[in-house]
């Protein structure tokens, strides 16, 4: 099955999530993380999260969000319900209630309430970081039916340490319940496109995968969409502010659906005159960082001779080859975030990723 879908019809004026929901994934099975990548102000919060209350309201399915810090946790019903209630249920009202041990707020509930009536109880939130004491609490949240992640590329690179790990046991815990010892329990992430190194990505291996114009792009158990509104790409670019702002990176990136700290990274040929900088490991296989005068290059034909060499993951050390050099990560790092890389192939630039994602 192909892992890219592009399509030609007319886009719609906001974003929908039911084409994101209808998606198979790469093993032509129904995935369990739904991602959608898109440019500001096209939509998504606002309809993922009323879906989330419509699947309640409708079916009685409680939902999760997730934050990553638990001073997150305080005011969900304003930044979760606050625009949605006004378009889409100005009948509803929603509250909350933190739970937790003595001061320390564990997780909260969510409740509805139609019309000043009684509230019923319609989710959760929970921050990531507190991915330990949620696994104790679990029992208590396991009627969850979908998770709901906003956010998940930080536009300021501030996630939790161990971010990704965190993700999945919240996701462990939750998934428990119900005379099973794990359950279907979909996972939707919405974000704006911050950087294809992102710790997400790099989890589910998914910027190896990124081609241009591809609309949705497919893994083992997930899909991502790629999502341009011209729609808000439009008003944005007609601010006054932005026009201002025009020539910006952040303006790009809010209006046009680039990522924020990555130039596009392009797969060609160098040649001539250059100066060998590594020979990385990854996967058993070796690659060669070269600087050329307008960049830096990757290939796959390395000077095994070369004294500096570097283990992309754990199980590639040995014979010579260190792990994490924090210096040498920031530097090629930045060079990437300028787009002065370019790369021989994609298993070239698959081993880059993965090299630098190992800073998250």
């Amino acid at each position: 099955m192909e892992d890219t879908k592009n399509t030609q019809t007319k886009e719609p004026k906001f974003w929908d999530i039911a084409p994101l929901l209808s998606q198979v994934d790469l093993d032509g099975m129904r995935p369990e993380i739904f991602m959608v990548s898109s440019n500001r102000s096209a939509g998504k919060t606002t309809n993922v999260n009323r879906y989330g209350v419509n699947q309640f309201l409708k079916k009685n399915k409680l939902f999760c969000l997730e934050y990553r810090f638990c001073y997150e946790l305080d005011d969900v019903p304003d930044k979760f319900f606050g625009d949605i209630k006004g378009l889409f249920f100005p009948e509803y009202d929603m509250d909350m209630k933190k739970c937790g041990s003595g001061t320390t707020t564990i997780y909260s509930e969510l409740y509805l309430a139609k019309n000043g009536g009684e509230h019923e109880k319609c989710g959760y939130a929970v921050a990531l970081n507190q991915a330990d004491q949620i696994r104790k609490y679990a029992h208590k949240l396991n009627d969850s039916s979908v998770i709901i992640m906003d956010e998940f590329q930080s536009e300021s690179d501030h996630y939790c340490p161990n971010e990704t790990a965190k993700f999945q046991s919240v996701h462990t815990s939750l998934a428990r319940g119900g005379g099973k010892m794990s359950r279907y329990l979909p996972v939707i992430m919405m974000s704006n496109p911050v950087s294809l190194l992102n710790p997400y990505y790099d989890l589910f291996d998914v910027a190896p995968r990124i081609v241009d114009n591809a609309k949705f792009i497919r893994g083992h158990g997930w899909v991502l969409e790629h999502h341009f509104n011209e729609s808000a790409a439009q008003a944005q670019s007609e601010s006054r502010f932005n026009v201002a702002c025009a020539g910006s990176d952040y303006a790009k990136y809010a209006s046009q659906a680039v990522y924020l700290n990555d130039n596009k990274s392009m797969i060609g040929k160098k040649t001539g005159r250059n100066t060998y900088v590594a020979t990385i490991r990854y996967k058993g296989d070796c690659y060669a960082i070269r600087q050329y005068d307008d960049g830096y290059y990757v290939d796959d034909k390395p000077d095994l001779t070369y004294g500096f060499k570097v283990a992309v993951t754990p199980n590639d050390i040995g014979q010579g080859y260190t792990i994490n050099p924090r210096i040498f990560l920031s530097v090629m790092t930045d060079v990437f975030n300028s787009g002065h890389f370019m790369f021989k192939n994609l298993k070239c630039k698959e081993a880059l990723f993965k090299l630098l994602s190992r800073k998250v």
